[in-house]
């Protein structure tokens, strides 16, 4: 792969118009405006039951499950989400990537990346500043939280998650990634990955 040329983070005299990631195969992009969502809902369930024709209750309600999700995300400032449809085996490795710029008032004002993190810090997570190649400076937090089986499509193990919060360069949004995973055993290794996704991050 070339190498992405792009500003310097600190050299921007406008916005960018877009961004860029690289999400692995099996990542499967579901867009979160309300025109487009519910056909990528169904794109999903097809893939995932496709030969499967004795559970159409459990697609529904996938299908549901999935529709309040984005509904969620979506009041949140999300704007994409990816569902892992990825396994090794037998073993299905659950994760999810929500991409969303926060609403205005998550923040302090025109924060810097470092009173990104200190606002994060109060909330007594793990909260670490990273380098992220070409989108630049972020705010990292990661944590476990119980499970939560209404919203969580029946999950009934810990989640692991990891939050990326990154300044978009010339205006005073954050564009933040939002990684979860419920395979507990693997949570370090899922992380891993997620990291290498986050530093794909590129503005456009």
């Amino acid at each position: 792969m070339g190498k992405i040329l792009v500003p310097d983070v600190t050299e921007w005299g406008s916005p960018p118009k877009d961004y860029g990631l690289i999400v692995p195969d099996g990542w499967f992009q579901i867009r979160l405006d309300p025109e487009l969502r519910d056909r990528g809902i169904i794109a999903l369930a097809d893939q995932q039951f496709r030969g499967v024709d004795n559970a159409p209750h459990v697609k529904e309600r996938m299908m549901r499950d999935l529709q309040k999700q984005a509904k969620a995300a979506f009041r949140r400032g999300g704007i994409e989400l990816y569902i892992s449809t990825l396994t090794v085996g037998d073993v299905p490795l659950a994760s999810s990537l929500l991409v969303s710029i926060s609403p205005p008032d998550s923040w302090p004002r025109n924060a810097t990346v470092h009173e990104l993190a200190e606002h994060l810090e109060q909330r007594a997570k793990h909260v670490t500043l990273v380098d992220l190649p070409v989108a630049g400076k972020a705010a990292r937090e990661r944590f476990r939280e119980d499970p939560d089986p209404e919203a969580q499509m029946g999950n009934t193990l810990p989640t692991t998650t990891v939050a990326f919060h990154i300044p978009i360069p010339a205006t005073s949004n954050v564009l933040t990634l939002t990684f979860s995973t419920p395979v507990d055993p693997l949570a370090d290794q899922m992380v891993e990955l997620f990291d290498v996704v986050a530093e794909t991050l590129h503005w456009m």
